[in-house]
């Protein structure tokens, strides 16, 4: 029978919740905060955890963060269960890594389904996986990124987001490596004052989010969708898995990730000691490229997210753009730029 634990400090709807539960064929085990919650995580290993996010002892959030730390419960599927129906609360906790997320007041019908899809999904998932490791020498063997590539799109999860959308913030946990099918993605960090320095810009068929290829650390900046943009993910389990069945792919990740702190040395360099003219060039073009499969589209971007990738100050980046639309080598249409002469931005020192 499937064990399931409700984690609700109201009385009347853990006793409630707990009864419609057990209804349907599920054996259920109550805790009436996130401490004792947590306990008996530990001591009943559940199938699945519904848990209330404003709680005493442990808050929802706390119980969630601490069963993804612990490598035996952090695949158990989570689903909140709370009045908070912010758009900001959920994505607070989807980001965290729960499964779903679920309103009060909510229905018999919208419960059931929420675990039986979630624990469904589990198990293709598992199968997946044990297919997956299975299989390795029955098929080709994932050989270079184009493989992993194609893998991920086999395989993975799909995610959709809107302009300006968040994807992950730092200090989220790192449960997914993702590929970008459509759109671009902008990563960012704030300095001691608050201000957003954009850090990378990925555009459609990178890889980002890897922190670790075998652990879930937390990320160390945020990324945010520069468009509408889709991306398929594979848990970090799954590379992992991947990774270990396939020598010459781990090797040939090892490259790209040498080449891209290559990289991300050239660009430092290129920040100490260009010009001004030379860090703008290089930026406009920069975004061009990983924006616009066109780089003579319009760029659509704030000039502060160009202005910290070129690291100089926002009023000179200005004042050097307004020097490139007076030769001809960019115009502005509202607040988007247009890039008029690719070579001469290429060749300015």
């Amino acid at each position: 029978m499937t064990k399931v634990l409700l984690i609700e400090d109201d009385k009347v709807l853990r006793e409630n919740t707990a009864e419609l539960l057990e209804l349907s064929d599920f054996d259920v085990i109550t805790a009436p905060n996130g401490k004792l919650g947590l306990k008996s995580i530990n001591i009943n290993n559940p199938d699945i955890i519904v848990c209330d996010i404003m709680m005493p002892e442990l808050n929802g959030y706390e119980v969630l963060k601490e069963v993804t730390k612990n490598d035996r419960t952090k695949h158990i599927p989570f689903i909140f269960l709370s009045a908070k129906t912010e758009h900001q609360d959920v994505r607070k906790g989807m980001n965290l890594g729960a499964d779903d997320y679920i309103t009060k007041p909510f229905t018999e019908d919208e419960l059931i389904s929420a675990i039986r899809s979630r624990l469904a999904k589990v198990r293709i998932l598992k199968e997946k996986e044990e297919n997956n490791v299975n299989n390795y020498s029955e098929r080709d063997e994932l050989i270079n990124l184009n493989d992993l590539k194609n893998f991920f799109d086999d395989y993975g999860e799909e995610f959709k987001f809107s302009k300006d959308d968040i994807i992950y913030r730092e200090g989220d946990h790192s449960n997914f490596i993702y590929l970008i099918t459509k759109g671009a993605v902008k990563c960012h960090k704030l300095d001691s004052s608050g201000k957003e320095l954009a850090t990378s810009l990925y555009k459609e068929d990178d890889l980002f989010g890897y922190t670790s290829f075998t652990h879930n650390l937390p990320h160390k900046e945020t990324a945010t969708a520069l468009k509408d943009t889709v991306l398929v993910g594979l848990s970090i389990l799954q590379l992992s898995d991947i990774l270990k069945n396939n020598n010459k792919l781990a090797i040939a990740l090892i490259d790209h990730l040498t080449d891209d702190l290559s990289h991300i040395k050239d660009q430092l360099l290129e920040m100490a000691y260009s010009s001004v003219n030379k860090k703008t060039a290089t930026t406009i073009l920069e975004f061009a490229e990983k924006i616009n499969r066109r780089p003579k589209d319009p760029i659509k971007i704030s000039r502060n997210d160009l202005a910290s990738v070129a690291g100089i100050a926002t009023e000179t980046f200005i004042r050097t753009l307004t020097n490139f639309k007076n030769q001809g080598l960019i115009k502005s249409e509202g607040r988007n730029i247009v890039v008029l002469d690719i070579e001469g931005l290429k060749q300015i020192n």
